[in-house]
């Protein structure tokens, strides 16, 4: 089975851009004084694909995300956009992307038309051609019969869609969309996968998305998953869970102590070589490792120590277990509670 893989091995992964890359970082670093929100990023996003940044609150997302809409200067590093570097060509770089922000840009007391004519205006259209963009957006989104009400009567999905009619308004190559489908009802959020994909399929959209849901992650063409300001891990998600290489086996125990001590006498009476990935993993009450032939495994275990396990569990790979395989820890942690989460919106964002 595959060993973790050590930093240096990921970025070695990472830093194979080629010209036609609409986005390039290289060693892309930015320190808040305090703490290291980016340290030394380095990947390439090819044409027309889904990229997915994938990490926890804090774990330097928005802050990329920020600093890709030109919103921020890194600290060190680069970062270009169609060739444009976002840091001392802001300008160029603006007139390449669209940005669809988490936090609602849109007008709601003027009507879908009127938002989306400010928008054009703003990226120096007029007249004919602004117009003949308004309708070919409003197609696009499936919003032509709305065109004329007023965003406030619109539901929650619907204005997710003509906020990003607007960031298409100028016909970008680059389409970059922060945390897009908070609020929205899970019909609404497969609505919005689905416009993506058009996007990518019939416009050759290059399309950038920061999540933290697992399940959104998997809609992504490839993906970064960042843990405080690092890449611990880059691919398509069926690529990364074939790292993993076997079943995820989960013993829960009653307790933090009882886990440990369950792990370390596992570790003693198995053949923990045979793994690949060491030793077990304590996680809470949780002991949890990887294994072929999972099941076969977990009988073992229960006949081996029995009275000790109070809860079984053994699941293919998921994204998660790609995260904790090469972080050690969960994705969701007392760190990344609701607290920090409302800390990060009222900030804007601008300390994960």
């Amino acid at each position: 089975m595959p060993t973790m893989l050590e930093p240096d091995a990921v970025a070695s992964t990472a830093s194979t851009a080629h010209p036609e890359d609409p986005i390039v970082l290289s060693s892309l670093t930015h320190d808040y004084g305090t703490r290291l929100a980016l340290d030394h990023l380095s990947f390439s996003v090819a044409p027309a694909q889904i990229f997915g940044l994938l990490g926890p609150n804090g774990s330097g997302k928005t802050t990329l995300f920020r600093i890709l809409s030109t919103l921020m200067v890194p600290s060190g590093g680069v970062a270009t956009i169609r060739g444009f570097d976002v840091a001392k060509e802001p300008g160029q770089v603006r007139q390449q992307i669209g940005i669809v922000f988490q936090a609602r840009s849109l007008d709601i007391k003027l009507t879908v038309e009127e938002n989306l004519r400010h928008a054009g205006h703003l990226y120096g259209l007029s007249g004919k051609h602004l117009r003949g963009r308004i309708a070919d957006v409003l197609q696009r989104v499936a919003l032509t019969d709305r065109a004329r009400d007023y965003v406030e009567t619109l539901s929650g999905g619907m204005q997710r869609r003509v906020e990003l009619a607007k960031g298409l308004i100028h016909s970008p190559a680059v389409l970059l969309l922060d945390e897009p489908t908070t609020g929205l009802d899970p019909g609404a959020r497969l609505d919005l996968w689905q416009y993506l994909r058009m996007l990518r399929d019939e416009e050759g959209v290059t399309v950038l998305v920061t999540t933290h849901m697992m399940e959104e992650a998997e809609y992504c063409d490839r993906l970064a998953i960042l843990s405080e300001g690092k890449l611990v891990a880059l691919g398509s998600p069926e690529e990364l869970k074939s790292t993993i290489g076997g079943d995820v086996v989960l013993f829960e125990t009653d307790s933090e102590t009882a886990a440990q001590s369950l792990a370390a006498r596992m570790a003693g009476r198995f053949d923990m070589a045979a793994l690949g990935n060491g030793a077990p993993a304590v996680l809470g009450n949780t002991v949890r490792l990887e294994r072929e032939n999972g099941h076969r495994f977990l009988t073992a275990v229960l006949d081996a120590f029995p009275g000790e396990v109070r809860g079984v569990s053994v699941s293919r790979p998921r994204l998660e277990d790609v995260f904790i395989q090469r972080t050690g820890h969960r994705f969701w942690t007392e760190k990344t509670d609701a607290s920090e989460t409302q800390r990060d919106h009222e900030k804007g964002g601008g300390h994960d």
